[in-house]
């Protein structure tokens, strides 16, 4: 699964490199490398507003791709027909393996999918002589893309945009430090991802690309802690001795 992940990039960095309009209403969101399930965090879709906000004078990239934007969304994914927004923080995550079956997810993924922009994410192996977890951080340089499905809830004041990462069963070494990863899209599946392109099986979508020049790094606990936000979060540590032995290693 995906429970923590980093993203430092700015909103101006963010609408240049996805070709995007912003459309977060002037919502600032800080450097954290320690997101957690009901953080507020970026995305990047569809809308049909994009024309507005690119009116009103939004940041933009040179050429921005028509209806793209980049906006902010609630972790944590609530159906429109959700009866209240309390369940959001249990679907921070969405399986690839069977989210086009679940009704909390069916009809996001084929009208709403998004792009999560990312540095790395952090997932915990147990330990086996001594008691505690090791954190590791998994990035690759440049940043990563997590495919992600939003949704809105309610209407008027009440009105919340949500969103959960897609996850797929986990690839080559990462394998070593958890059974699932994110689905991570290269920038050629942005467009057909976010439905700029026709696709004859959206279910092609879901397939797992290549894992290389990924980065398996561990790191302390504090990350453990969801108040902890700073970049000494990500910094590498010697892996205990009764732990899984990945120093950095680039695959």
């Amino acid at each position: 699964m995906c429970g923590r992940y980093a993203s430092t990039r700015s909103a101006e960095d963010l609408v240049a490199e996805f070709d995007a309009v912003d459309a977060s209403d002037g919502e600032q969101l800080r450097p954290d490398y320690n997101i957690a399930p009901t953080d507020r965090v970026r995305v990047v879709r569809r809308s049909k507003r994009a024309g507005e906000y690119l009116a009103a004078g939004a940041l933009a990239g040179g050429s921005p791709v028509p209806g793209r934007v980049l906006s902010v969304a609630k972790w944590g994914l609530v159906p429109s027909w959700a009866k209240d927004a309390s369940g959001g923080a249990r679907m921070l995550n969405a399986r690839s393996e069977s989210l086009v079956d679940k009704p909390a997810f069916r009809a996001a993924f084929a009208r709403r999918r998004c792009l999560i922009p990312a540095d790395g994410w952090f997932e915990w192996t147990p330990g086996t002589d001594s008691p505690g977890k090791q954190a590791y951080y998994m990035t690759a340089e440049g940043g990563l893309v997590f495919a992600g499905l939003w949704e809105v809830w309610g209407t008027g004041d009440e009105r919340l945009y949500t969103c959960t990462v897609v996850t797929t069963a986990a690839l080559g070494q990462l394998m070593a430090v958890h059974d699932r990863m994110p689905l991570v899209l290269t920038p050629d599946r942005w467009a057909a991802w976010l439905g700029e392109e026709p696709v004859a099986d959206a279910r092609t979508l879901l397939e797992p690309g290549p894992v290389d020049g990924f980065e398996i790094r561990p790191v302390g606990a504090a990350v453990g802690n969801v108040r902890n936000k700073g970049p000494e979060l990500v910094a590498p540590v010697a892996a205990g001795s009764d732990r899984i032995d990945l120093n950095p290693t680039l695959f």
